[in-house]
């Protein structure tokens, strides 16, 4: 579905984002991890197939992203896909015990990273008429307590990816985001040994969907490749939720 395609996947290194990186292989894709984590560089060998690419990368620095989108096209010739997928859920706190420092930092992350890709993969992503994809939440939908800054943002990246797909229509571009409610990644089981009741978090993470138990990665990653591939070539606009039903009916 995806074969020979170039992809920027940021965040890439583990969670929601190595799912997508195989995913992305197992389709045929060239995947380019951008990750300040270096292990994405010796995980790049566990990835289908072979020509894949890692840079080290601080994506809310903006050098830092001119030189890797620089660096893809100098290797590649050509970039035909976005994923943002970087991202953090901290700090775990309502809106007025937020500090300014701790505010600015999830926005940087959440938000002004896509910025950034956008900015400087823009015009290799016109020549391709290309896509771009963001990985949102459902709780810009619904809400989430304790974590106002995290669901700002995430209502950000909501409006921005219905902003942005006007926007770069008239050039051929897509532009969508998936919404996962839990899924399990190292950052949620952080996340959960982190809130007061740790002990019975996945307890409560277990029954949220009514689809089944706590998710991995990969149903993300297969809702992902469908919204980059070309069957999804008239989908522009569009937050995907794939979240078991967890927004549906009276649940705690």
């Amino acid at each position: 579905m995806l074969t020979e395609k170039v992809i920027l996947l940021t965040g890439g290194a583990d969670g929601i984002g190595w799912e997508c990186a195989q995913a992305y292989a197992k389709a045929g894709a060239y995947v380019c991890i951008l990750d300040n984590n270096p292990a994405g560089q010796e995980k790049l060998s566990h990835l289908a197939s072979g020509n894949h690419f890692f840079c080290k990368t601080d994506i809310t620095q903006e050098a830092d992203v001119e030189a890797a989108v620089a660096a893809i096209i100098e290797r590649y010739g050509k970039l035909d896909a976005v994923h943002n997928n970087a991202g953090t859920a901290n700090p775990s706190l309502p809106l007025h015990k937020t500090s300014a420092a701790q505010w600015q930092q999830v926005f940087n992350l959440n938000v002004k990273s896509i910025y950034l890709t956008t900015r400087f993969a823009l015009p290799h992503l016109e020549h391709s008429r290309g896509s771009i994809l963001s990985t949102s939440s459902l709780v810009a939908q619904i809400g989430q307590e304790n974590h106002a800054a995290y669901v700002a943002t995430k209502g950000a990246v909501n409006a921005l990816t219905k902003a942005m797909a006007l926007d770069y229509a008239p050039m051929g571009i897509r532009v969508n985001a998936v919404a996962p409610a839990a899924v399990n990644t190292p950052m949620l089981r952080q996340w959960g040994l982190d809130q007061p009741n740790s002990e019975s978090i996945f307890q409560y993470l277990d029954q949220l969907h009514p689809l089944g138990k706590l998710p991995d990665g990969d149903v993300i990653a297969d809702a992902c490749v469908f919204l980059l591939s070309d069957a999804a070539r008239f989908i522009t606009g569009c937050i995907l939720p794939v979240s078991g039903g967890a927004e549906l009916g009276y649940r705690r």
